[in-house]
């Protein structure tokens, strides 16, 4: 080894050395623990080592190890005997196939046949309104001027309209991605991939076109006017939701379901019996047209969070919780006016307040409606105003026609006589 490597090892020993040597100088001055800390933090540098001296395996030895490896075989994993499998304790079913009847219960429910509700009831209104209009101006001869095939034809009509646009509303809604995460809501054909959403839009087009055709049919025994009330039926069944601009994502939804179940389908239906128009029978169409109006109204109120993540503007998301409250609080509590100025004044039908028999359902409504702000309890409010509007538009009729009836009970012995 050459004299400079010499030189380089023992320099570290020899600065070791030196460090220790003032270690003991510091000891006598009080100022070991100083020194202490000053040795500790010097670097020591290890002694450069050349390339050469660096241990290696020669290339042979790994060589040498590699072909110690086993070699990897490929053995044939076919059964050198036959096996059979053992007849299983619990047979395995079939692979499952929907029947007729099941796809029928599918499509049924997909199309909400609980909210015709909403559109068989001002129907029933109208027709029986202008029952007790031919009984009162004609007694029991009056039953010639009224038409039951006119009112199953104009009833199935309204059905299969609704039944078109609940479809129709479902193919949309999937489209622009709206109730793709909403779990309360009906129907949802698309969205839970029972069904293509070319066949929903299929057949909601089918239906609507079918309702239109029996309208078109008795606006030709009716008159020109029943067919005005057709026309803007069907075309606020198909732009309800349809298209990129649909109503009901324009804030226009409560307004649309006001005329549509209300004064329309109501002053419809009587104009099919009558062929005319009444003042008092627009005062009626009110009633239900505020209690569907706070159906739906609740209905969006549930719907606000999915409605604006997927850009769908309505009064619910845009109004705050107190105010969509409070209208939905004014739009039941004009329902029950309009029934009191009907049956309160002199010589009205006072039988009609028999629909105040409600007023528990109210409450429910009522105190459901101020106590939630979650999206469950806001649909057992939907449910229960459902409830009240059918129950307040059947007592309605019953008044009606209990007040169209009861005058005219005794000619009818006198008309059984020969």
């Amino acid at each position: 080894m050459s004299q400079q490597e010499l030189t380089n090892k023992e320099q570290p020993a020899k600065e070791l050395e030196t460090a220790e040597h003032s270690d003991t100088i510091s000891n006598g001055k009080g100022e070991e623990r100083k020194t202490e800390i000053k040795a500790s933090s010097q670097i020591v540098t290890a002694e450069s080592v050349q390339a050469e001296e660096v241990p290696t395996i020669p290339l042979g030895s790994l060589q040498t190890l590699s072909t110690l490896q086993p070699e990897v075989s490929v053995h044939s994993v076919e059964a050198s005997e036959a096996v059979s499998t053992p007849t299983p304790l619990v047979a395995q079913p079939a692979e499952y196939r929907r029947s007729v009847s099941e796809w029928l219960r599918i499509w049924w429910e997909g199309m909400r046949p609980r909210y015709l509700i909403l559109s068989i009831m001002p129907f029933l209104l109208g027709s029986v309104l202008a029952l007790a209009h031919v009984l009162s101006l004609g007694g029991p001869l009056g039953l010639r001027h009224w038409h039951p095939q006119r009112f199953l034809v104009g009833l199935l009509a309204v059905v299969l309209l609704q039944l078109g646009a609940n479809l129709i509303n479902d193919y949309y809604d999937y489209l622009r991605g709206i109730d793709t995460s909403n779990t309360l809501g009906p129907g949802k054909l698309i969205q839970q991939g029972l069904i293509k959403p070319t066949h929903v839009l299929a057949l909601g087009l089918v239906l609507l076109a079918g309702g239109s055709l029996l309208g078109l049919l008795l606006a030709l025994a009716s008159g020109w006017p029943l067919l005005l009330f057709g026309l803007l039926g069907l075309l606020a069944a198909y732009f309800y939701s349809a298209t990129r601009r649909a109503l009901s994502s324009l804030m226009l939804g409560l307004p649309v379901a006001f005329c549509v179940y209300g004064p329309l389908i109501t002053v419809g239906a009587y104009y099919l019996q009558q062929a005319q128009l009444s003042g008092q029978v627009v005062l009626y169409s009110l009633m239900p047209g505020l209690l569907a109006t706070a159906f739906v109204h609740v209905n969006d109120m549930r719907d606000v969070e999915d409605d604006a993540q997927a850009g769908k503007r309505t009064l619910a998301n845009t109004l705050g919780l107190g105010l969509n409250r409070t209208l939905f609080l004014a739009l039941l509590g004009g329902a029950y006016l309009v029934l009191l100025l009907i049956g309160l004044p002199h010589n009205a039908p006072h039988l009609v307040l028999i629909a105040l028999w409600t007023l528990p359902t109210l409450v429910v409504v009522v105190s459901g409606i101020v106590r939630t702000d979650l999206a469950s309890g806001l649909h057992l409010v939907l449910r229960e105003t459902l409830k009240l509007e059918a129950w307040f538009i059947a007592l309605l009729v019953v008044g009606l026609l209990l007040s169209a009836i009861l005058p005219i009970l005794p000619q009818v012995p006198s008309l059984a006589l020969p």
